[in-house]
């Protein structure tokens, strides 16, 4: 298995102390470090900055938002991102989520589904090279009703770009297995994530005429080591309002795509209550409904034992990287975390 991490490029107290732990995490033998958009900080700005600091490992968008920009600003992003270091950009795309969308970003929500299908097809039409042309349900290139005729880029790609796509819902699931390069998940419990994921990933690569060997699954958790039983049940009570949020405060009234992901991962009836309750405000309230079981099976924290039988689990079901959000009050303590980590995964699942 490879390993990976997800940043937000503002995350740390200062701009220049997250640069250093991502330079570290490459020392540390990192393949891949994302670079999370959500409502922060935008993740272009950020890669290519890291690009010029670092040498070996690969760089991806996690993710950026379908619908803020247009397919061919995406294509030239990637674009100038691959040249620039040499090849070791990756293109994350997603398609978030009513609320940051709709409430940020003042553009639609509708349709996610064919918006993101549109988007990876125009933006590997870009990158191959050719005149832009596209007459979609979305997107129409060029806009039909005037004088305009299809373009080209003036630069060229010189290497490929690979397309992951962050999916939780089923129908995203389908097109991830049919059309991307790799799946950015969340919210993973290997125990249900054959029902619950893998089926419709299967689906979709089926479709295509391709296999789990064509689309590298990516999944991502928070690990952190416990030394004793006192001090993990600390830290898993400390998650529980975190999760609520998850469950309770993400997406809109209507939409929560975390909610729905445990849903199905058989905590539909607590998801729901502990939804109710957030919504009502009485965010403790939400968090004193998770139970210990929802915080463990969705994270890797415990004894290193612990974290290491889980690993090998998260192998079992399928996952390719291992994406690690290390723990930690300070950089050198989530940097400790994050190279023990990545020893660990190593032994669970030999390295890249």
């Amino acid at each position: 298995m490879r390993t990976a991490t997800t940043i937000e490029a503002s995350g740390f107290d200062s701009w220049s102390q997250q640069a250093d732990f991502v330079t570290e995490a490459e020392k540390l033998g990192l393949d891949i470090c994302w670079v999370a958009e959500a409502w922060g900080s935008d993740a272009p700005s950020a890669l290519g900055f890291y690009a010029a600091r670092t040498e070996r490992m690969l760089l991806g968008s996690a993710v950026m938002q379908v619908g803020t920009r247009t397919p061919v600003a995406l294509a030239q992003t990637a674009i100038t991102l691959s040249n620039l270091s040499g090849g070791r950009f990756v293109l994350g795309l997603g398609a978030s989520g009513p609320q940051v969308m709709e409430g940020l970003h003042g553009v639609p929500f509708a349709r996610p589904l064919a918006r993101v299908r549109e988007t990876v097809e125009i933006v590997r039409q870009v990158v191959a090279g050719g005149k832009v042309f596209y007459s979609g349900s979305e997107f129409r290139i060029p806009l039909p009703g005037g004088d305009a005729v299809p373009m080209r880029l003036s630069m060229r790609a010189e290497h490929r770009v690979p397309i992951y796509l962050a999916a939780l819902s089923p129908a995203m699931l389908r097109l991830t297995g049919q059309v991307a390069d790799g799946w950015l998940g969340t919210s993973f419990v290997p125990e249900g994530s054959a029902e619950a994921y893998f089926a419709h990933l299967d689906q979709g690569l089926a479709r295509a005429g391709r296999t789990r060997a064509d689309l590298d699954v990516c999944q991502g958790a928070e690990v952190s080591f416990a030394p004793d039983e006192e001090t993990l049940s600390a830290m898993v009570a400390s998650r529980k309002k975190e999760l609520a949020f998850s469950l309770g405060g993400m997406g809109s009234a209507s939409t929560n795509f975390y909610n729905q992901a445990y849903s199905r991962q058989g905590w539909a009836e607590v998801a729901a209550q502990v939804r109710e309750r957030w919504q009502a405000g009485d965010r403790d309230g939400a968090a004193g409904l998770v139970t210990n079981e929802m915080v463990l099976a969705t994270t890797l924290i415990g004894t290193e034992d612990m974290v290491r039988q889980r690993l090998r689990v998260w192998r079992d079901a399928g996952v390719n990287t291992v994406r690690l959000y290390p723990a930690g009050d300070t950089m050198e303590a989530r940097l400790a975390t994050l190279g023990r980590a990545i020893e660990l995964v190593h032994e669970a699942g030999g390295g890249a």
